[in-house]
Formats: C-alpha cells, structure tokens, sequence
C-alpha cells in the first residue's frame, strides 16, 4: 500500500510541475466557462430596432418605450414606410423592425388594429427568438386594451431563456472527459514513449494499481474542477442548481469513473502521445461537442443520427445534470440516464483490464 501511495504522489508532483498541464486542467475550464457564459451566447441582447409608424399615440410609444427600455431591444430607428425599415435591415443598420398599423390605437376596437413584424431571418434561431421576445413584450404594452392577447406564455425552469442554462451541463460533461481521457490516456502513453512503463512494470506492485496510481490524480482534480464549475456557474453566471448536489457529485462521480475507464483504452490501443491526442479529440470530444445534445437539441438531428448518440456517453450526462441542476428532479426521473452510465462505464472498465492483461501477457 505504500507502494502504491507513493506512485500517486509522484503522479500528483509530475502534474504540479508540469505547466502545460495544469494550464490546461485549469485554464481551459476557466475560459470555456467564461466563453460560453458571456461571449458565446444565444440570447437575445441589443437587438437593433426600427419602428415603423405613420402617426403616433399613447399606445404604440407606449410599445416603443418598452421595447427600447427592455434589455433585449435598442429603438434607433423610426421611419414612416415598411419599405425603408427594409432598406436598412438590408443594409445592416437594424436587426428588427416593428410595423404599426395607421392609426392603430383608434382602430384597437374593432379588431382591425395590426402590429407586424420584420425579422433579418438569415439567421432563423435567432429571428425566431428576437421575434418570440417582441412578441411577450408587446403583449403585455397591451394588457388594459381590447388587444390582449389571447395567449399567456409561460417559461419553466428559465423565465429568462438565459442560455447558460444549457450550456453549463453541456461544458461539464465535455470538460470532465477532456480531463479524464484525455490527459489520463496522455500520461500513460507518455512513460511508454520513455521507456519508463517497463521500469514500473517491474515493481512489487501489480500492474493494475500502477495504472489505478496514474489514474487518482486525474480523478481527484476532475472533482475539485467540478466544484470549481459549479461555484462559477452559480456566482459568476447566476445558474442556479436546483437539484440534489448530492446526486449531481454521484452522477458526476460515476462520468468521471466512465472517462478515466475511456483513456485507460485509449492508452492501451495507441503507441504515441500524439495518436492520443487525435484520438480522444477525434474519437471522443467532437462526437460529445456536437451529438451530445450540448449545441444541438437530438431531437432534432436524423433519425440515424439520434440511434447513434446513443452510444455517447455525454449525451445521457448532460441529459441527467439538465435535470438534476436546472429543473431540479429527484434522482427517480434520470433513472434510464444513470443506468446506461452505469452500464457503459462497466462495459469500458472490463474491456480496458481485459486488454491491458492481455498486453502484458503477449
């Protein structure tokens, strides 16, 4: 036991020594973190708007000024034709215009009052949610009016439609596999290139644990990354978790366990720390980047598409930490997600041992 202590300590000291390493173990989660919480973002913000009205009243400035005093929308346009809030939405001046009918608050009592609008639809995501969010504001400039509108919306578990909400589980379950497989399949492959694996190989401890050794450090710093998570998502980017920590720590756990069993495979198929690397990037983190559900919801990919991201285990983590942290399930409603990574993580650990004996036996 001594042994085997010893070989995590001397894991632990050549990760702290290693700047390259501790960059990426902490740098990278710190800025994917702050990339996806404020640069790279789906809300809706400052969208540039054109009013189009030939008269004014009390009802459409009181529609402009809610708009323009929302964090969502900017007036910096008002013109008298459709056609020229055109001009400059062609021309990049404005995102959105807002079209009021003539007259429109004289003619709110028969019904034949009219509030279109135009949306640059070049990008359709965003031209659906700028237009969603005019529509809820617009919606309630009426309320008191004989145009009320005859839908009331009502947002579950994100009334602000923030979209840190979906991808914080999302940044989790790709960083925890960066760090696990990646890094765990780097360092091993690393002491084969050395020649220093045949040296350990050597000792009076068994294989295994020398592989295990390697392995605990990853698996302690993977926690303490994901505290570190946790605490910037919460205080830095206001997601709240609204589950159970204790079964976001299980599940995280038991992800954590499935990686490290996924570079432990990877080191035994690959000879070079560079095969390593394109693997586990090729392999591993582009299909969880984009089939997991992190970006793309799968519901809507193909439908052989969707068969296969099955067999990505980011996609069943993400799916299980959106419900625990964001809708704040109890552990009954993610059961189907916790048995497929509970099986998977099985299924990798006994082929990974299995391969690895095989290796030493050859």
């Amino acid at each position: 036991m001594n042994t085997f202590a010893s070989f995590i300590v001397k894991e632990t000291k050549h990760i702290l020594r290693d700047s390259r390493t501790m960059m990426i173990l902490f740098g990278i989660p710190m800025v994917m973190m702050l990339l996806f919480g404020f640069a790279i973002s789906t809300d809706v913000r400052n969208v540039r708007t054109v009013a189009v009205l030939s008269s004014t009243d009390n009802l459409t400035q009181r529609i402009i000024q809610q708009l323009d005093a929302s964090e969502y929308f900017t007036v910096n346009h008002r013109v008298a034709t459709p056609a020229e809030a055109e001009q400059l939405i062609r021309n990049q001046q404005a995102d959105m215009a807002v079209v009021f009918a003539p007259n429109v608050a004289n003619r709110r009592y028969d019904g034949t009052a009219k509030v279109q609008l135009i949306a640059d639809a070049a990008d359709p995501n965003m031209a659906i949610q700028r237009t969603s969010y005019a529509e809820r504001i617009i919606a309630g400039a009426l309320v008191g009016s004989s145009m009320q509108p005859s839908v009331n919306l009502r947002m579950l578990y994100n009334p602000q439609m923030k979209s840190t909400y979906n991808f914080v589980p999302g940044i989790m379950g790709l960083l925890l596999m960066i760090i696990c497989a990646m890094m765990t399949s780097v360092s091993i492959v690393r002491e084969k290139e050395r020649g220093t694996m045949e040296v350990l190989l050597v000792s009076p401890v068994r294989p295994v644990m020398i592989i295990l050794a390697k392995a605990v450090p990853y698996l302690v710093l993977s926690v303490i990354i994901l505290v570190m998570i946790l605490l910037l998502s919460v205080y830095l980017l206001g997601v709240p978790v609204a589950g159970s920590l204790f079964w976001i720590f299980a599940l995280s756990l038991l992800y954590i366990f499935l990686s490290l069993a996924l570079g432990l495979l990877i080191s035994i198929l690959v000879r070079t720390q560079v095969a390593a690397m394109l693997v586990s990037g090729v392999v591993f983190l582009l299909p969880n980047l984009l089939l997991s559900g992190m970006i793309f919801p799968v519901e809507s990919m193909p439908e052989i598409l969707q068969y296969m991201t099955a067999a990505i285990p980011g996609r069943w983590y993400i799916a299980a930490m959106r419900k625990l942290m964001i809708m704040g399930v109890d552990v009954g409603s993610v059961r189907q997600e916790l048995t497929i990574l509970s099986a998977m993580t099985a299924v990798l650990l006994l082929i990974a041992l299995g391969k690895f004996n095989k290796r030493l036996d050859a």
